[in-house]
């Protein structure tokens, strides 16, 4: 699975900056790796570990702006079609899964 956060955050204010910042920060925080400006991406191993991801999100989520979230299955995140520029490297684009035991 692969949830996806999108978010548009105020950034007029230095509080809203401040809040921008932490929310970033904890996206980084929890293993998330940005796609582009304001579009984050982690992978995760099932939906309950989607669900657990998207209540901390909901925790952690400024009380102004808008925050989206997706999940999608790898299946579907690998058939993203890149139009202009180049993927980031960062970003693992595979169907193949690795699990150590």
């Amino acid at each position: 699975m692969r949830t996806i956060v999108f978010f548009d955050l105020p950034t007029i204010f230095e509080r809203d900056k401040r809040n921008y910042a932490k929310f970033r920060k904890f996206l980084v925080q929890e293993g998330f790796l940005m796609m582009q400006e304001s579009v984050y991406s982690k992978l995760t191993l099932n939906s309950q570990q989607s669900e657990l991801l998207i209540k901390r999100i909901k925790r952690n989520s400024p009380s102004r702006g808008l925050v989206q979230i997706l999940v999608i299955t790898e299946n579907q995140y690998a058939k993203i079609i890149n139009v202009i520029g180049e993927p980031s490297s960062k970003i693992i684009n595979s169907e193949d899964r690795l699990v150590i035991l």
